[in-house]
């Protein structure tokens, strides 16, 4: 399809310059072929008495000064074909159909109840990347998904948002299609954080409240220190009223994560999602992030995506993806104790299995 549009687009151009490149030449060529006519004509019948020298001298000067007025208006032309070829773009886009429509059923209020029932998707015309896959969320829950990179960890979210539909079966929320809801009370009952952290072109402050407008600033303060933020945010050199820049750019990869949390839990959202939120700080901030997360997890219902086990084993839950399948399911006690993916990467990430192999060599 981007190389169709493409294609079409280049094409639209391609005919604008070409209709430029002859227009422009052909008006300057008339207008000096209408000036060397009057010029050569109007001498002889000036000549012959026939015309006046004054109405001569003024024919002459109207016909120079048509020259730049007519140049401008083939330029000006060249310009409305280049804007006809991006507005044919514009309005392609805006009569596009949206792929997603709003449901009708209202949820002012959630309760962070999640399902996956039977839930399978893929990309138009490619294979299946979520395949059947079924597990809950309690309301209150702190549930962990864990799997290797590009397993559908991050997809299965998608799912959840709704920024994706699925394929066959449903993801509900208290009971409900994610379908049906309407959209806006849909995401209004979810906070994500994810890795790849987006902050506007604004204050700390702003970036914060954006996850609720009217929060005071005492409870803007309250969500950072929570996120492990505050500190770092004072030492700036306007505190909570410095400019980030564009994407936060201003700030260092694992302050924005910082950010974001606290934008997240500053929305008091029923549902957090956590995908990877704190792939970029230290491990001493992690685990004080960690425990803030965990003073408030019973407020909500939170979903870990984590490639740190160490950060998960607390969870009430965890549900292990291989190839868009859940292949195991139980707290981390409990994975660990049967082989399996988990039980693998929890020994590589604890060095378990580097000393394992260290002494089958002793």
């Amino acid at each position: 399809r981007m190389t169709v549009e493409s294609d079409r687009y280049r094409q639209a151009n391609r005919r604008a310059i070409r209709l430029s490149a002859a227009f422009s030449p052909l008006i300057r060529v008339a207008v000096l072929t209408g000036f060397i006519s009057t010029l050569i004509f109007g001498g002889f019948l000036v000549l012959d008495g026939a015309l006046a020298v004054g109405t001569y001298s003024v024919l002459v000067f109207i016909t120079q000064r048509l020259l730049w007025p007519l140049t401008d208006l083939g330029e000006t032309l060249d310009l409305y074909q280049r804007a006809m070829a991006s507005t044919t773009r514009i309005l392609t886009v805006l009569d596009t159909a949206p792929a997603m429509t709003n449901g009708t059923v209202g949820l002012p209020t959630a309760t962070g109840a999640v399902g996956f029932e039977h839930v399978s998707f893929s990309y138009p015309d490619r294979p299946a990347v979520i395949t059947d896959v079924n597990f809950s969320v309690d309301p209150g829950e702190t549930f962990a998904i864990v799997g290797a990179t590009g397993a559908g960890k991050t997809t299965l979210m998608k799912l959840l948002l709704r920024l994706y539909d699925v394929t066959a079966g449903r993801v509900t929320l208290d009971g409900h299609d994610v379908r049906h809801l309407a959209v806006a009370d849909l995401r209004r009952a979810m906070a994500l954080v994810s890795q790849d952290v987006f902050l506007f072109h604004g204050t700390v402050g702003e970036n914060i409240r954006y996850g609720r407008p009217d929060a005071t600033d005492e409870e803007v303060e309250t969500a950072a220190k929570l996120a492990e933020a505050h500190d770092f945010i004072a030492a700036l050199p306007q505190g909570y009223d410095t400019v980030v820049g564009e994407r936060g750019q201003r700030l260092s990869g694992g302050q924005r994560q910082r950010v974001s949390i606290a934008r997240a839990l500053l929305s008091q959202a029923p549902i957090l999602i956590l995908d990877e939120a704190t792939s970029s700080v230290d491990n001493e901030t992690e685990a004080a992030i960690q425990r803030s997360l965990a003073s408030v997890a019973h407020q909500r219902t939170t979903i870990v995506i984590a490639h740190r086990l160490s950060t998960i084993r607390h969870a009430d839950a965890i549900v292990v993806v291989e190839g868009g399948r859940v292949t195991a399911t139980g707290t981390h006690d409990e994975l660990i104790a049967r082989p399996g993916l988990y039980r693998t990467l929890w020994a590589v990430q604890t060095g378990e299995a580097t000393a394992a192999r260290f002494t089958a060599i002793d």
